[in-house]
């Protein structure tokens, strides 16, 4: 296929040897599947901010860090230096926590480089080399869900040790591989610390996973696993090792109404988001 624009710097510096295919197009970036080094990987060419769709990116930007006072100003300003500075947060937030959730155990692909917008990372494929498939496009037995679910709240558990909420974790970004879910498209990666808007966002991810599988395990849908943590994470007494019961008993204090009504509209946005992610699977 033609060599995209932003893609001919690094076939001219031997990064990428050869473009083979337009992967896919989302909301935040395109992907290209690419040979680099003698194998096949991807590409993910990020979208300017221009062009960017993704919603309310400034919640999920709130509590990164910033190097210094003249970069904090010129963001603040909007100016063309500061915006040129948010692009490079956007990106590489999302290299530096597949970075660290991988040496935290979590399934992620490999990343190789970022430079200029464009990150070239593992394609992740199935048994016979496919690219792997979405969650969302897997029918799982009922056994095959649970097992998957027992995986997903591991990964969660030990993204969250590491002070990182995905922010947008849905059935679209996860594939499926032979040894099961791999989680993928990170820029919107939320400091679990320092983000007001993180525990909706966590509670909003969990549950996306309880849905999505309690489809094919109802028993699933039960499960109480983003109260449980959240309670540990903010006890400061979550680890990778913890044992999690699934089990939560809510507290009898005062309902704090403002995280409800977040909690609320959150979900709103989310199965919004949902549906028009399908509608547009179906147009393709």
């Amino acid at each position: 296929m033609k060599i995209p624009k932003r893609l001919q710097p690094l076939v001219d510096d031997g990064l990428i040897d050869e473009v083979i295919s337009r992967l896919m197009s989302g909301k935040e970036a395109d992907v290209f599947v690419v040979r680099s080094s003698g194998e096949i990987r991807c590409a993910k060419v990020y979208k300017d901010a221009v062009k960017r769709s993704f919603k309310k990116a400034a919640q999920y930007q709130e509590g990164r860090k910033v190097r210094g006072g003249r970069q904090a100003r010129a963001m603040g300003k909007r100016s063309s230096y500061g915006r040129q500075l948010e692009e490079e947060i956007w990106q590489n937030a999302e290299v530096d926590a597949l970075s660290r959730l991988s040496r935290a155990g979590v399934r992620v692909p490999d990343t190789y480089y970022c430079i200029d917008g464009v990150l070239l990372m593992e394609l992740v494929c199935d048994e016979d080399g496919d690219v792997a498939p979405q969650l969302g496009h897997v029918t799982l037995t009922q056994e095959q869900a649970i097992e998957q679910y027992k995986m997903m709240i591991h990964y969660i558990k030990l993204m969250l040790c590491t002070g990182i909420i995905h922010g947008d974790l849905s059935e679209f970004n996860v594939l499926v591989d032979t040894n099961g879910p791999v989680i993928i498209d990170l820029p919107q990666a939320v400091n679990a610390a320092a983000n007001n808007s993180a525990q909706a966002m966590f509670t909003r991810d969990v549950n996306n996973m309880r849905r999505y599988y309690g489809e094919f395990a109802p028993s699933l849908l039960k499960t109480q696993y983003a109260k449980e943590m959240w309670a540990l994470f903010e006890e400061a007494s979550l680890t990778p090792n913890t044992t999690l019961s699934g089990e939560f008993e809510d507290s009898t204090e005062a309902a704090d109404v403002d995280a409800i009504l977040d909690e609320i509209q959150a979900a709103e946005y989310e199965e919004f988001d949902r549906l028009e992610r399908i509608k547009n699977a179906d147009e393709e």
